[in-house]
C-alpha cells in the first residue's frame, strides 16, 4: 500500500509447491531456461481488508490463489529497511484484547515497488499467496487431477494476467478416428470448484477419488485418472466425476444439502491452506462449499475514527511506540537509564520533543507492566461490546467547544453547522466532518457464519499464524470526509417506547429468532437471538442512513458504493449514555483524502432539501404495495421489513449490517399488511 489512491498490493506465489510446504514467495519457479515470474496479480488494500484477506480465495484469470498467513510475510518485511506501522493505541488495545498481549503493532499491507529499468525480479514483493484450490480440470479433455500434473507458465514481466496452468499432451474430447494421426495439444486448466469446510474454519480439497469410488480404493489402479464432466442442462444438477480406470461415476449433486453431508467424510482433517498447516484435532463435520461461495470467508475487522488524543492517550501512544520500535527486551535492559532510552528512541525517529523525563519514565513503566493473565483477558473479552469503539467518537461529537481546539495531527477536522430553517425539527444537530482518518485492523476471519452470528468468538476466529499468536496484524489507514446527523434523543426515546409494543416489532423479533434457529452452523444455536437484535432506534437510523446514501450519491460526486455508514444507535446503560446519530462518510487510501463533495452537502440549504427529497423518495417504492407491506411471518425469517433493492438496500461496501435491520415504516407512516398504524418517526411524507 502506498500513498497513491491507485496503490495495489501485489501477489507473488510459489506455484509448483504443495500448500503444505513452507512458502518462499521470493523463490520463483523455473522450468528449463524460461523463468516464471513471481507476481500473479494485484489488489487494493480495501479489497484485501474486506474481501480477499489471508484465508480467502482470489479468483485470478487463469487460476485461484489464497493470500498466505502472517508467518509467510516475514521474508517480505526482512527486505525492508524500515517496517512501517500504524500507531493507534485505542484500536491496538482492542486487537490485544481479542488476540493476546503479544500483539504489539498494526502494519499496513506490503506493496511491491514499481519496477524500474535496473530493478531485479524478486528483490522485493508484496503479499505472498498459495495456489488454492490445487485440483484442476483440463478444459480440453476434462481430466481432473492435482496441481503437479499440470504445467505452469508466467513469463511476461508486465502481464501477470497471462499466468496459467496447462495440461500438456491433452488428447481432447471424443474418439480418435481409425488411421488418424494422434495430435496432442496443450489446453488451459481451471480450478476444480468443490471444497470442504467446517465451522472451525478449516478448508480442504474435495476428495474426488474417494468420492467416485464411494470411500473405497479403485480396483484397477492405485492412482486412477479422473475426469470431471459438466452435466447437460435439463438432465441433472452439478458435475459428474468419472474414473477412467474402472469406469465408476458419481454426481456431485449427491454431496449437496443435509442429506449429502452424511455421505462426506465424517471428520474434518483440520487443514488451514493459508498457513500450510493442519490442526491436530477437529471434531467438526465437514460440509461441501463452492469456491466462489459468499460464506467461504467473512472478515473479522474493527475500525475507529482517529480523534485528538488526551494527555493520557498521548502517554499511552508513546509507550506503544517504544514497544514497537525498541522492543520490550531493550526497554527492560535500559529502563533505568532514561537518557539511553531517549537516545535509542531518537535514533528510531521517535519524536521526543516535548517529552519530559517523567513522561518517559511513565511510558517505560507502561511497557514493562505485566500483561493481564489469560483468565482476566477472557473475562474482559466476554464482557466486551463493539459499541465501546463508537462511544468515544459519539462523546467527542457532543462537545462542540472542543472543535476549534482540534489537533490537525489527528487527521480529524469537524465543524458545527447551523440548522436550516426548513430542516426537519427532529434532526437536532448537523456536524460537517471536513477531514477524518479511519484505521481498520484485521482480527482474523470466520467461515460459514459472519462474526456477529456467533457468540463463541475466540474459538470460531480462524488464526492468522501457525501458533495462533501473531505479534502484529494487518491494518489500513484511510482518509476522507463526511456528514454527521444527530436526532433528538428525547423524541427517539418516546418513539422507540411506542414501537416496542407494536405487532410489527414483534414480527421482526420472531423472524430474528427463527433466523438464528435455522442457521446452518452448529454454533449459532448457542446464541440468544434477543441479545443480537438491535433496538428500534438502530433500525430507524440504519434506514435513514440508506436513503440518504442513495440521495447523496446523486449530488456529491461519489458513487453510492463509495459512501459508507457509521451508526451511533444504542440505549442507555450503566456504562454509557444513549445515542442516536449517523455518520455518512467516504474514505480513500490517498494521502490527501477526498475532494470535499460530500461534506459540502452539510450546508443548511442543500442538506434540508436533500433530507426532504430522500424521505419523499422513501415514501414510495416501485415494488409497492408488496414492499411497503412486507412483514415477516412464520415460517419466514428475513431480517428486514418494508425495504428492498428498489428503495433502501445499499451495496455491501456501504452497509455495516449486510442490508439487515431496515424498514421504511420506522421512518414514515406506511400501511401494514394487517392495516395497523405504525408511527413513523418523521410522520407523513406529504407534510414534509
Amino acid at each position: 500500500m502506498t500513498d497513491s489512491a491507485s496503490a495495489e498490493s501485489e501477489f507473488p506465489a510459489e506455484m509448483l509447491h504443495d500448500a503444505s510446504d513452507a512458502l518462499d514467495p521470493l523463490a520463483d519457479a523455473e522450468e528449463g531456461v524460461v523463468k516464471n515470474r513471481a507476481k500473479v496479480g494485484s489488489a487494493r488494500p480495501s479489497s484485501l481488508l474486506y474481501t480477499y484477506g489471508p484465508g480467502a480465495i482470489m479468483d485470478l484469470p487463469g487460476f485461484a490463489v489464497m493470500p498466505a498467513g502472517l508467518d509467510d510475510w516475514a521474508p517480505i518485511w526482512k527486505r525492508r529497511e524500515h517496517i512501517p506501522s500504524i500507531l493507534e493505541p485505542r484500536l491496538l488495545n482492542v486487537v490485544r484484547l481479542h488476540l493476546g498481549p503479544q500483539v504489539d503493532a498494526l502494519r499496513p499491507y506490503p506493496w511491491q515497488p514499481k519496477q524500474g529499468a535496473m530493478s531485479k525480479e524478486g528483490a522485493d514483493l508484496g503479499i505472498p499467496a498459495r495456489v488454492f484450490p490445487q485440483w484442476f480440470r483440463c478444459t480440453g479433455c476434462d481430466y481432473l487431477g492435482p496441481l503437479p500434473r499440470f504445467s505452469y507458465t508466467n513469463t511476461h514481466p508486465f502481464r501477470p494476467d497471462l499466468a496459467q496452468f496447462t495440461h500438456k499432451s491433452c488428447p481432447g474430447r471424443g474418439r480418435q478416428r481409425p488411421g488418424a494421426t494422434s495430435r496432442k495439444r496443450e489446453s488451459p486448466a481451471v480450478p476444480a470448484q468443490h471444497l470442504l469446510t467446517c465451522t472451525n474454519g478449516h478448508l480442504d480439497e474435495f476428495p474426488y477419488t474417494l468420492w467416485v469410488h464411494r470411500g473405497a480404493k479403485c480396483p484397477k489402479a492405485e492412482l486412477p485418472d479422473l475426469k470431471m464432466r459438466d452435466a447437460n442442462v435439463g438432465k441433472s444438477v452439478g458435475s459428474t466425476i468419472l474414473c477412467a480406470s474402472c469406469g465408476a461415476t458419481r454426481g456431485m449433486a449427491e454431496a449437496q444439502g443435509a442429506v449429502g453431508r452424511d455421505k462426506l467424510p465424517p471428520k474434518c482433517r483440520g487443514r488451514h491452506p493459508h498457513l500450510g498447516a493442519f490442526d491436530s484435532e477437529c471434531g467438526a463435520r465437514p460440509t461441501l462449499i463452492m469456491m466462489g461461495a459468499s460464506n467461504l470467508w467473512f472478515a473479522s475487522t474493527q475500525s475507529i475514527i482517529v480523534m485528538p488524543r488526551t494527555d493520557a492517550e498521548e502517554k499511552e501512544a508513546l509507550a506503544a511506540r517504544l514497544r514497537v520500535e525498541l522492543g520490550v527486551g531493550q526497554v527492560q535492559q535500559f529502563g533505568s537509564q532514561v537518557e539511553v532510552i531517549r537516545a535509542l528512541a531518537t535514533a528510531k525517529n521517535i519524536d521526543m520533543s516535548g517529552v519530559t523525563d517523567d513522561d518517559l519514565i511513565t511510558a517505560i513503566a507502561d511497557v514493562l507492566t505485566p500483561a493481564d493473565s489469560e483468565e482476566v483477558r477472557q473475562e474482559k473479552l466476554a464482557a466486551w461490546d463493539p459499541v465501546e469503539l463508537l462511544v468515544p467518537e459519539w462523546r467527542y461529537l457532543q462537545k462542540p467547544a472542543l472543535f476549534p481546539q482540534q489537533q490537525n495531527s489527528s487527521g480529524l477536522m469537524v465543524t458545527e453547522m447551523q440548522r436550516g430553517s426548513g430542516l426537519y425539527p427532529k434532526i437536532s444537530r448537523v456536524v460537517a466532518v471536513n477531514q477524518m482518518k479511519k484505521v481498520n485492523a484485521v482480527l482474523g476471519f470466520t467461515r460459514l457464519d459472519e462474526m456477529d452470528r456467533v457468540n463463541d468468538l475466540t474459538s470460531r476466529l480462524v488464526k492468522l499464524t501457525r501458533n495462533g499468536k501473531p505479534s502484529w496484524v494487518p491494518a489500513t489507514e484511510d482518509r476522507g470526509e463526511g456528514v454527521f446527523l444527530q436526532l433528538d434523543l428525547d423524541a427517539v426515546t418516546t418513539w422507540e417506547n411506542t414501537i416496542l409494543g407494536t405487532s410489527l416489532w414483534e414480527a421482526h423479533r420472531a423472524a430474528h429468532r427463527n433466523n438464528f434457529r435455522r442457521r446452518f452452523s452448529e454454533t449459532a444455536k448457542q446464541v440468544d437471538p434477543d441479545t443480537r437484535l438491535p433496538a428500534p432506534r438502530y433500525w430507524l437510523l440504519h434506514t435513514l442512513s440508506h436513503i440518504l446514501i442513495r440521495e447523496m450519491a446523486m449530488s456529491c460526486g461519489y458513487g453510492a458504493a463509495s459512501l459508507s455508514e457509521r451508526i451511533y444507535g444504542w440505549t442507555s446503560t450503566q456504562q454509557r449514555e444513549a445515542a442516536a446519530g449517523l455518520l455518512i462518510c467516504t474514505t480513500a487510501s490517498d494521502s490527501e483524502g477526498t475532494l470535499g463533495g460530500l461534506v459540502a452537502l452539510s450546508e443548511p440549504t442543500r442538506l434540508q432539501g436533500l433530507v426532504v427529497s430522500a424521505l419523499r423518495r422513501a415514501a414510495r417504492c416501485s415494488s409497492d404495495p408488496v414492499c411497503a407491506m412486507r412483514t415477516p411471518s412464520d415460517p419466514e425469517d428475513f431480517l428486514h421489513g418494508a425495504a428492498c433493492h428498489c428503495c433502501s438496500f445499499a451495496s455491501e461496501t456501504s452497509c455495516e449490517k449486510a442490508n439487515r435491520f431496515l424498514d421504511r415504516r420506522f421512518l414514515l407512516n406506511l400501511p401494514t399488511v394487517t392495516g395497523d398504524s405504525v408511527p413513523g418517526f418523521f410522520g407523513n411524507s406529504d407534510v414534509l
